[in-house]
């Protein structure tokens, strides 16, 4: 008994599942910000210049004689800006449907690892921690592990990917802002 506790003491179980558990957990948020960002194409900048240009032209004709000019150039300014919105518009929908398709399949990927993560450390502590560390929360932490050997708090592979999933989740949301 006392062999098996030095060999879960020693394992890196732990530390890989929280590893993994993290990686994905940081391959989420990226994809979720990036499709919240989106992308600027050339085009799309291209037409931002040419309306920044055209409001700075229109704002420089402050004369009343040049009023026309002004509104000429500001009208050439609305007609981009709807350019610009139809174009984003379009470009959005295409962007978005990817974007989809990849968090799909991350959120498949996510379930079938941690489906076999769970079938692979059934009934097999994933760690060992000192009792008095988890007073209250050791019966939880043991759940479908074996319970406490010498004072240890035997971790189960479903308390320890509940922890590692918030955990890795709170870290990416403060790293990834």
């Amino acid at each position: 008994m006392e062999e098996d506790l030095e060999k879960f003491g020693k394992s890196l179980a732990a530390p890989v599942l929280f590893v993994l558990v993290v990686l994905l957990q940081f391959t989420s948020r990226y994809l979720e910000l990036y499709k919240k960002k989106g992308s600027n194409s050339a085009e799309e900048t291209n037409l931002r210049e040419e309306i920044k240009q055209l409001l700075k032209e229109a704002s420089s004709f402050s004369q009343p004689s040049t009023f026309a000019q002004a509104a000429k150039l500001k009208r050439m300014a609305i007609a981009k800006e709807k350019e610009l919105a139809k174009y984003q518009e379009m470009h959005g929908k295409d962007v978005k449907s990817s974007y989809d398709s990849y968090s799909k399949g991350l959120t498949i990927l996510k379930a079938i690892i941690y489906l076999l993560l769970i079938l692979w450390f059934w009934r097999i502590p994933v760690a060992a921690i000192p009792g008095l560390l988890v007073q209250p929360f050791g019966k939880f932490l043991s759940w479908r592990a074996g319970g406490t050997i010498n004072d240890n708090v035997m971790v189960g592979i479903i308390p320890w990917l509940i922890i590692s999933t918030r955990v890795s989740r709170f870290i990416c949301r403060k790293v990834l802002k």
